[in-house]
């Protein structure tokens, strides 16, 4: 659209249709059809059924300006074809992959016409606790900043207007993942260094990938609503970030200003939110019944308003759809075409995290005589697409049972008992057959963890364990004395120690998506060789959250007391009395069915400049029996600034292959301005001095080397 066609067409709007551009509609309101017709309404919201181009006919063909609709709908790892949770793709650490899984959830998006996503997630989320920490992508900026771009280039492609791409929406702004004690929705209150240099940084590298539109926060920052909040949404995102895309509610939240305690009613909450710079209200009225007052008072200017309708209607023109308001792919070639569910397949095998294989217990064989397939998880098609699952259907999920019956010998046998019905029961009924199974069998295969309900959002959780009613089940099938491996699904870390004391062998599967079962057979019976690894660290108990790898020393830092001479071990630490600080798994952390050796760890130059790179190389070698893939990771440390710095942060990372008795080099090109940070005038600098850096397999392994920049 060019400007002045755009200006033609916004001289001809009403303050009410303006207004209705900034106002979204849910689709199953029984008035959303009136609405679109009166131009009331500039976007709606789908429901739980895919959609048709009735609606968009009526704003089409039946509105005063013909002005297309905008169809949203929360394409969060997935439409039909549904991918792992977002968690578990950060723990493939695979842009390439993460980028193409948003393509075919766009593709598959766009044959239903909607043309609009609420993702990605890049809210930082150091605490388990909290239920939307399976939307984003764990603990990590840099992983959070890669794997969120990457998504955004997905969702919209290199064109908008391409009619199998769809605009993509980063969520949510900001800082909502430190909501206090992981309660959903909930006060945060940070410094502005923490938050400029933790937790906006994926939001930025997100507005840099070209994300079309941004959804404000529920949360309450440092006193002020996300909502409401004109440092957040008008000084960095438009001033310093030069965003010039949309900048959406999340649902109810203009409203809830009121609740938060900053606006006295509806009207007033209408004027922050507006003014602050929310351009678009999520699916509640607030601005349709109270923005056309507030401009006939003056408490809101017309030029804001003409501003953010120019907005809306700039994307509607970028995703074609004045031109071409009913275009979409075949929905027959597109949903659940093979190619989707390959990838899908590619990615959950690539997720899943080997966290403990004792005494070799996994790969299993596929010759074995019998196996017992236990759990509440090992057939249950809805519970492994997680939450926000799309449209996707649990009856077209390749469940781990299936999965297992194909990859078998014809001459293995399969003993399956549920145990427990569902991750919530506690009927035990079921415990007599899952240990006869487990008796008449070589090894036996548990499948528990959590309900697709118990993860995501309002599905905080104080506590972290198991059900009680899976634990008994654990112990009764361990004192048969059948070997046994478990297969954990869940859409965060749990509390493992009785689970990890029970089997030799720990499997996380996250929340794998439609083709999970698949997945997990390939890795069981080594077709797969596991390479997943930890996005977030892994608590030993709850007590210890929030729990992250990049914590700072602090004056008096920890060290396990037993790694101390016998005369020192009763002194002042920073950790706890009654266990030990460090996490059960460290971020970065993932077995594998082959083992790889560091060697070689360089720096070159050993002295650069402020604007110059150092090149960090490292010899990686297969030295195990099998070929495997290595998630190569880059860490540093600056000894020594003006502000006290993390002890470790994660500054790049590859994933190579290779064959057995293989090397190769890896190297990373690291420049100083990714050194940078908040200084004590809140500017963001690079500081002259000492570097350590390591190139390592997780973030508590590694060799040190060292560089200075001068």
């Amino acid at each position: 659209m060019t400007e002045e066609r755009l200006e033609e067409l916004l001289s001809q709007m009403t303050l009410k249709e303006k207004i209705g551009q900034l106002s979204q509609g849910q689709i199953y309101r029984p008035d959303c059809e009136k609405s679109v017709r009166e131009g009331s309404i500039g976007s709606v919201i789908a429901g739980g059924r895919p959609m048709s181009n009735d609606l968009q006919r009526v704003a089409v063909e039946q509105s005063r300006l013909g002005i297309p609709l905008l169809v949203a709908y929360d394409v969060i790892h997935g439409y039909r074809t549904i991918f792992p949770i977002p968690l578990g793709q950060a723990a493939a650490w695979n842009p390439k992959l993460t980028e193409e899984a948003a393509r075919i959830a766009a593709r598959e998006a766009a044959s239903e016409w909607i043309r609009w996503t609420y993702a990605p997630m890049v809210d930082i989320a150091r605490d388990p606790r909290w239920g939307r920490i399976a939307e984003g992508s764990g603990e990590d900026t840099y992983l959070d900043s890669t794997l969120g771009a990457a998504m955004v280039r997905g969702f919209q492609g290199k064109n908008l207007s391409d009619p199998e791409h769809i605009a993509a929406c980063v969520k949510h702004y900001a800082a909502y993942g430190a909501a206090e004690g992981g309660r959903d929705y909930n006060t945060v209150d940070m410094s502005e260094r923490t938050l400029r240099d933790v937790y906006l940084p994926p939001f930025e590298a997100c507005v840099n990938a070209g994300v079309a539109t941004i959804m404000s926060a529920f949360d309450e920052l440092n006193g002020v609503p996300s909502t409401g909040n004109p440092f957040l949404l008008r000084q960095v995102l438009r001033d310093e970030w030069k965003f010039k895309g949309v900048v959406i509610s999340d649902a109810d939240a203009v409203h809830e200003l009121v609740l938060h305690g900053i606006s006295a009613n509806d009207k007033d909450a209408a004027r922050v939110a507006f003014l602050a710079g929310v351009d678009v209200e999520m699916f509640t009225a607030t601005y349709r019944s109270n923005l056309e007052a507030l401009v006939a008072e003056d408490k809101v200017p017309m030029q804001v308003i003409d501003d953010s309708v120019r907005r809306v209607l700039r994307l509607k023109w970028e995703l074609g759809l004045f031109e071409k308001p009913f275009a979409r792919p075949n929905p027959d070639e597109v949903l659940l075409a093979k190619e989707h569910l390959d990838v899908a397949r590619e990615f959950a095998r690539q997720s899943l995290v080997l966290l403990k294989n004792e005494n070799r217990t996994l790969p299993l064989w596929k010759e074995m005589p019998s196996i017992a397939v236990i759990g509440p998880l090992a057939d249950n098609g809805a519970d492994q697409l997680g939450t926000w699952r799309g449209h996707g259907d649990g009856k077209e999920s390749r469940t781990a049972l299936q999965a297992i019956r194909e990859a078998i010998s014809k001459n293995t046998h399969i003993n399956y008992a549920v145990g427990v019905e569902s991750c919530l029961s506690t009927n035990r009924s079921g415990f007599d057959e899952a240990v006869r199974a487990a008796k008449e069998s070589a090894i036996a295969v548990m499948f528990v963890g959590e309900s697709a309900t118990q993860s995501g959002e309002a599905a905080s959780r104080a506590y972290l364990s198991l059900s009680s009613a899976q634990l008994d089940l654990i112990k009764a099938v361990q004192a048969t004395g059948t070997p046994l491996v478990i297969v954990l699904m869940a859409g965060r870390p749990l509390e493992l120690g009785e689970v990890l004391d029970a089997a030799p062998a720990v499997l996380m599967a996250w929340d794998p998506g439609t083709m999970g079962g698949p997945a997990i057979a390939d890795v069981l019976f080594g077709e797969y060789s596991p390479s997943g690894k930890l996005p977030i660290s892994w608590p030993r108990t709850i007590g210890q959250v929030p729990i992250y790898y990049n914590h700072k020393s602090t004056g008096r830092p920890w060290v396990d007391p037993l790694r101390l001479p016998s005369a020192t071990r009763h002194v002042y630490l920073s950790g706890y009395n009654d266990m030990v600080a460090t996490p059960r798994f460290p971020f970065g952390y993932g077995l594998s069915y082959t083992q790889f050796e560091y060697s070689n760890i360089r720096v070159d130059p050993q002295h650069i400049k402020l604007g110059e790179s150092a090149r960090v190389t490292a010899r990686i070698t297969n030295v195990g029996n099998r070929a495997g893939d290595e998630v190569v990771q880059l860490y540093i440390r600056d000894l020594v600034a003006s502000i006290s710095r993390p002890v470790r942060e994660l500054k790049g990372f590859q994933r190579i292959t290779l064959e057995q008795g293989k090397s190769q080099d890896v190297e990373f090109v690291l420049p100083s301005d990714a050194l940078a940070f908040h200084n004590g005038e809140m500017k963001r600098v690079t500081e002259p001095g000492r570097y350590r850096v390591w190139v390592s397999s997780d973030s508590a392994s590694g060799q040190p080397a060292e560089f200075d920049i001068e």
